[in-house]
C-alpha cells in the first residue's frame, strides 16, 4: 500500500524526531552501557546489537569524520517516551515523542543509539527492536504506519508528518529538514532518524542496517 500527503508546514525542529538533546549544543561524556544491563543473546539468530552500525561505520558514511559521535544520555536499551511532550502534540500523534508507540511492548530485544555531528548541527540515530516472530514484528510495523496515516489526517497533525509513504515494509516520514525511516525485515523492526543530514544518507544507513539482519 502506498500512501502520501503533501507537506503544508516546514518543521525543522530536532523534536519532531525525538533527537532532543543536543539540537543545538554538544554533549559531553562516553558513551557506556547502562549500569546492570544484560547482555542480549539475540532472538532466533537475530541480535540487535549485530544488526546495528558502529561508530566508525556510521562516520563513514554520513562523512562527518571524528566530528560524529555518541550521545552518551541517548544509548538506550528500551524505548524512551517524553511523557510531557507527547501530551502536548496531537493524541494520534503521540508515537513522535513516545518509542513505545513505535516498537510496543513486545519486542525481546532492543537497542538504540543517537550520534551528534555538532559543527553541522546535525543528529542521526539507529534503533533495531527484534520480536519472537514475524507476526509480532509486522503487527508492530503496521500499527505504526496507521498511527503515522491517522496523525497526518488530523486536523493538527501535519506539521509532524509532512510527506510521508508506506508499503509493505517500509515506511518514510519527512517533516521538513528532518526525517524517520522505519524497515521491517524478518524479526526486526528498523529506524533511522535524522536531522540536518540528507536523506541519502539515512537510506544508506538503513541498507547496511538491514543487510546484517540475517536472512
Amino acid at each position: 500500500m502506498w500512501q502520501m500527503t503533501k507537506l503544508t508546514r516546514p518543521l525543522i525542529s530536532c523534536g519532531a524526531i525525538v533527537l532532543i538533546a543536543a539540537c543545538t549544543r554538544v554533549v559531553g561524556g562516553t558513551a557506556v552501557p547502562a549500569f546492570g544491563t544484560p547482555a542480549r543473546q539475540g532472538v532466533n539468530g537475530v541480535k540487535v546489537d549485530a544488526i546495528l552500525l558502529d561508530q566508525s561505520r556510521m562516520r563513514a558514511i554520513t562523512g562527518a569524520g571524528e566530528h560524529l559521535t555518541i550521545i552518551p544520555s541517548m544509548d538506550a536499551d528500551y524505548p524512551v517516551d517524553i511523557n510531557e511532550l507527547a501530551k502536548s502534540v496531537p493524541r494520534t500523534c503521540r508515537f513522535v515523542y513516545a518509542e513505545t508507540a513505535i516498537f510496543g511492548s513486545d519486542f525481546a530485544e532492543f537497542h538504540k543509539t543517537t550520534f551528534q555531528d555538532p559543527p553541522d548541527e546535525a543528529l542521526i540515530s539507529e534503533a533495531a527492536a527484534a520480536y519472537r516472530d514475524t507476526a509480532t514484528a509486522r503487527g508492530a510495523f503496521g500499527a505504526l504506519v496507521s498511527a503515522v496515516g491517522d496523525c497526518a489526517a488530523a486536523s493538527d497533525g501535519q506539521p509532524y508528518i509532512g510527506q510521508w509513504n508506506a508499503d509493505a515494509d517500509s515506511l518514510q516520514v519527512r517533516p521538513g529538514g528532518c526525517g524517520r525511516d522505519y524497515r521491517i525485515v524478518s524479526l526486526a523492526l528498523l529506524e533511522v532518524t535524522f536531522c540536518g543530514f540528507p536523506p541519502s544518507v539515512s537510506d544508506i544507513v538503513m541498507t547496511n542496517i538491514a543487510a546484517n539482519v540475517p536472512g
